[in-house]
């Protein structure tokens, strides 16, 4: 079976984490941590660096280590590295997505994600609820925006 190997950026804001809806292709609608594949001799980092800036337009900074999860597909198995970031510089331009929202952990078991998103959510919840309950946030908004594509 084709393994996929990619980067996922769980982009965090106090107690709140970036989702993304996927616009087109098999999964078009499901929600994710944006990412991409990793392309040989690149960590999951510099992946995640160089696909958020030309999926989203955003500057990011990976902030610790990754939380590897692995999920099979009918076609392939996903090996999907889970990298906690924040937002450096930009605001979101969606290139390869239709809608954004800012999650609280503890509603994270309510979005449609991916199937393996929801396991990284189920294994990235617990470590983060609580974590930044009294950190100042940047961005207070927990709505779901829609942008065109560009």
């Amino acid at each position: 079976m084709k393994r996929l190997h990619v980067a996922a950026a769980v982009i965090m804001d106090g107690d709140k984490v970036f989702a993304a809806q996927r616009a087109n292709g098999a999964f078009a609608g499901g929600w994710e941590f944006p990412g991409g594949k990793c392309e040989a001799g690149e960590t999951p980092a510099q992946t995640l660096v160089r696909e958020l800036q030309e999926e989203m337009s955003l500057d990011i900074a990976v902030t610790g280590e990754a939380v590897r999860v692995e999920c099979p597909y009918p076609d392939f198995r996903l090996v999907m590295d889970c990298c906690p970031a924040r937002i450096v510089s930009g605001v979101p331009v969606l290139r390869e997505h239709s809608a954004f929202r800012w999650v609280s952990w503890q509603d994270a078991d309510h979005v449609d994600w991916l199937p393996a998103d929801r396991m990284a959510v189920q294994i990235l919840k617990d470590r983060f609820i609580g974590r930044h309950e009294n950190a100042e946030t940047e961005l207070h908004e927990d709505e779901e925006h829609t942008y065109p594509q560009g």
